[in-house]
């Protein structure tokens, strides 16, 4: 049974892990990890700031639409 994970199977796993372990140690790692997730989760947090600004954007739109409807009649 071959484990795929985009394209690549378990020896190939192993094998990158093997390299990371040697190129950075085993002290960095951690660090570089945290570093990761930390830049994962401003990456969210910046990406739901987009959302609710498009929300607030097109319901503010949508309210003076309405405005401009109710003004003219």
């Amino acid at each position: 049974m071959r484990l795929l994970f985009m394209g690549l199977g378990m020896q190939e796993i192993v094998f990158i892990a093997l390299i990371v372990l040697l190129l950075f140690g085993g002290k960095k790692i951690p660090e570089l990890m945290n570093g990761l997730g930390k830049g994962v989760k401003s990456f969210k947090e910046g990406m739901n700031g987009v959302d609710e600004a498009a929300k607030e954007a097109g319901t503010s739109a949508s309210a003076d639409k309405s405005k401009e409807e109710n003004s003219g009649k």
